[in-house]
């Protein structure tokens, strides 16, 4: 068995940790149960740290019971405040008419009242109240006063019950047009949203053009056109500068290894220049790698336009092919369990994505270790790519920087090659923001990682 070469963590750490068991194998030879907590999972009594990186919308999230309007249930977007605020206007300014009107029309009726001459019967007249009791000529204008007072009571109830329920009505339809023209009054922030989202897709192109009148909502509009003009000719200026980086650091590399693989073949050339050439050769190698993926990571870092089916695991069929002979060559078993899942992007981003996560895996475990790589439909619908391996142990506090470049574990070895350049997680994690998923990294119990990518359906 030869001697397997430095080991280290995640991205670098260093050898030392024990060495987890492999999985257990059916009599079929299928992998046992998928190594490694699911993350949120806790073994035995020690919580388990989980980095997950989410991209794009960051934006708070809008829970019942915050603010002036937690009362409602309801998102409280600027359409419902506005009708709440034109309605609830509408409503003040008749409850306070309605109460002017009721007060006005009172004081009518005590003038009237008040107003009533002073009438008596003459002698030996007397009438009959509807009560039946006889009204005499003493007290027959205080029966008229009473008659008339019981009369302005009934028509003041009235009025007040009928003038309630005409509010109640109006009120509604005040609400449903203040409804109405706050969707009339914000139609153009609608607009910009659109807009706005679709330039969030990478359509750079995209401009609002309003017309209209010179307000501040078209003001607004011709702000962010213009700051839309100034994004575009920035990231017009991204990609001349990764094309012409691509050639111009590509080529004099190419043309150092040519030179150095014609020197190495020469078989007059002296030992001490043979191994010259190999040192110079494998750090030639190695810038060949940083600039890849330095080139790799730029280009990958905006939204993807253009999305197709692509089944994951023939993604992860492939990149096992491709880390086979490493694995191999260290020593460390390779464990596929793909069951068939659609997804929607590109098929050689995805692909990276595996292949870099398996270079990971096998490249930073321990001698006899393992790697299980499965794909498997998400919960919420699309696919969901795991590679689980055995390593060293990874500290939680050093998750949160394993996604970022040249970021290594305190203590890793920066001058090996075999390494790679500490490019790759950063590739996987840009490469899955630019398909709208997830990825979440949690250490194994015992050593190693456990990598989580979802990729939305197509």
């Amino acid at each position: 068995m030869t001697p397997p070469p430095p080991v280290g963590g995640a991205s670098g750490a260093p050898a030392g940790g024990p060495v987890p068991p492999r999985p257990a194998q059916s009599p079929s030879g299928s992998p046992g149960p998928k190594p490694g907590p699911k993350p949120g999972s806790t073994p035995g009594s020690a919580s388990v740290p989980v980095v997950q990186a989410v991209p794009g919308r960051e934006s708070p999230v809008y829970t019942p019971g915050d603010g002036l309007l937690g009362w409602l249930q309801l998102r409280p977007t600027i359409r419902i405040r506005l009708t709440l605020l034109y309605g609830g206007m509408f409503l003040m300014a008749g409850v306070v008419l309605l109460l002017l009107m009721y007060w006005f029309v009172k004081q009518s009726f005590q003038d009237v009242t008040n107003s009533v001459p002073n009438l008596t019967l003459g002698p030996g007249v007397k009438m009959v109240a509807p009560d039946g009791s006889e009204i005499s000529g003493s007290n027959f204008s205080q029966y008229l006063t009473h008659v008339q007072a019981s009369q302005a009571h009934v028509a003041l109830a009235t009025l007040l019950r009928k003038a309630l329920a005409a509010l109640v009505c109006l009120a509604v339809i005040a609400f449903a047009a203040g409804y109405a023209m706050a969707g009339r009054v914000l139609r153009p922030l609608n607009r910009i949203t659109r807009t706005a989202r679709e330039v969030a897709s990478s359509d750079l192109h995209r401009r609002i053009e309003m017309d209209g009148p010179d307000d501040e909502l078209k003001e607004l509009a011709d702000t962010f056109d213009d700051m839309l003009d100034r994004l575009d000719r920035s990231f017009d200026s991204q990609r001349r500068f990764v094309a012409n980086a691509s050639h111009e650091l590509r080529t004099p590399l190419a043309i150092n290894r040519t030179l150095l693989e014609v020197q190495l073949s020469d078989p007059a050339a002296s030992t001490d220049l043979q191994q010259l050439g190999k040192t110079l050769l494998a750090t030639n190698e190695r810038s060949e790698q940083l600039v890849e993926g330095l080139l790799l990571l730029a280009r990958s870092d905006n939204e993807l336009t253009d999305r197709r089916p692509v089944e994951l695991s023939e993604v992860a069929v492939r990149a096992l092919e491709q880390i086979r002979p490493e694995a191999v060559g260290r020593e460390v078993v390779l464990r596929p369990a793909l069951e068939p899942v659609t997804v929607a992007g590109n098929g050689v981003l995805l692909e990276r994505i595996a292949l870099n996560l398996l270079q990971n895996a096998v490249r930073y475990n321990v001698a006899d270790g393992w790697v299980e790589i499965s794909t498997a439909p998400a919960p919420g619908g699309g696919g969901e790519l795991v590679v689980s391996n055995t390593g060293p142990v990874v500290p939680g506090y050093e998750l949160e920087h394993i996604f970022e470049p040249f970021r290594r574990v305190k203590g890793a070895d920066r001058t090996r090659s075999d390494k790679g350049v500490g490019l790759g997680l950063s590739i996987v994690r840009s490469v899955v923001r630019a398909h709208g998923g997830a990825i979440e990294a949690t250490p194994r119990t015992g050593g190693g990682l456990t990598i989580r990518v979802r990729i939305p359906g197509a």
